[in-house]
């Protein structure tokens, strides 16, 4: 294995890499980049091809015109009207500020927007980015050139580096709380945002298969209100159920909600499981049982890493930048 002193660095193309490898002046470059006159305009597009495949956008972070940001992170989210997204983005700005970065925070997931439409909006004033970017990941990295792409809760592909989440190892702690519960009727409520099933989806499944137990798979869009109309659904079709694990604890807020419309009493008659441990859960009734990360280490794990990738301490598309994080069962009154 080459050791780590050997291995590239990880640096944002400057302006000077472009007029190396385009074999013209600073001067050109920036001619050619602001579309200035006096370039023939053949140097214009051969510059303008080579700036991006080295992934090189003028920055006016990196001009200085941002104080005290000595690095410009971006933040690619898909929702903040999602609890679990303003938490956990809330995480990165506390550990990037601590290091006297600037933060760009882009909120895609309304209307037609995707996570590639979020990241040609912050590739100009970014030097790397955080985000949920999903099956976009890899075009994500190209379009970045060599600045990092850390990729939230998705296998990275091409990008530098990810941070994924142990969903099996979660689903089996919610299923053992179930059966040491006595309960046998056991639902789950996944999200229709992804495919046939969510990767949390097929997590559960497979859990429930290891486990040998039986379970009811329903969806819903991913909202309180859907996830209560959906419950009650489940109620009418299914009946007696005791145990429903839920995709995340803003649908289960609603899954609650839908069996209290039922006359279903929680825990006693069915007991509950969400997913995410976003602080919302303490606020419900009955507080929430939920399979919690810890999202404050979610935030530190991903500016630890964006900050090993740019130094150079961690290869990209290494072991050391493709980490797992563990959900905790924690206990409160639902389950």
């Amino acid at each position: 294995m080459a050791s780590r002193s050997r291995e590239p660095r990880i640096q944002r193309a400057t302006i000077l890499d472009v007029a190396a490898a385009a074999g013209v002046s600073r001067q050109t470059v920036t001619r050619a980049m602001n579309d200035m006159p006096g370039i023939s305009s053949a140097t214009r597009e051969r510059v303008q091809q080579l700036a991006a495949e080295l992934g090189y956008t003028p920055s006016r972070f990196a001009k200085g015109l941002v104080q005290g940001a000595r690095i410009s992170l971006g933040l690619a989210i898909p929702d903040l009207t999602n609890p679990y997204f303003p938490a956990f983005a809330s995480s990165v700005v506390e550990e990037a500020t601590q290091r006297g970065w600037n933060v760009v925070v882009d909120d895609f997931g309304h209307g037609s927007g995707s996570g590639l439409d979020a990241v040609t909006r912050l590739a100009p004033q970014v030097d790397a980015l955080v985000g949920y970017l999903g099956e976009r990941s890899s075009d994500a990295q190209t379009m970045m050139g060599r600045r990092p792409v850390v990729v939230l809760d998705y296998p990275a592909g091409r990008a530098a580096g990810g941070i994924c989440f142990d969903y099996s190892y979660g689903a089996g702690l919610a299923l053992e709380r179930f059966q040491a519960e006595g309960r046998r009727r056991i639902a789950y409520l996944d999200s229709d945002q992804e495919g046939p099933a969510t990767t949390r989806g097929v997590a559960v499944a497979a859990a429930a298969a290891g486990a040998g137990m039986e379970i009811i798979v329903r969806r819903s869009a991913d909202s309180a209100p859907a996830a209560r109309d959906e419950v009650r659904g489940i109620l009418a079709e299914h009946g007696g159920i005791d145990g429903l694990l839920v995709f995340n604890d803003l649908m289960a807020a609603g899954a609650l909600k839908g069996l209290h419309d039922a006359g279903r009493a929680v825990p006693e008659d069915c007991g509950v499981i969400g997913m995410d441990g976003i602080p919302l859960g303490e606020l419900v009734t009955p507080e929430l049982t939920t399979l919690a990360l810890d999202l404050r280490a979610v935030g530190r794990s991903a500016v630890d890493l964006v900050d090993n990738l740019l130094s150079g301490a961690i290869h990209p598309g290494s072991a050391e930048a493709n980490l797992v994080l563990k959900h905790q069962l924690v206990l409160r009154q639902s389950a």
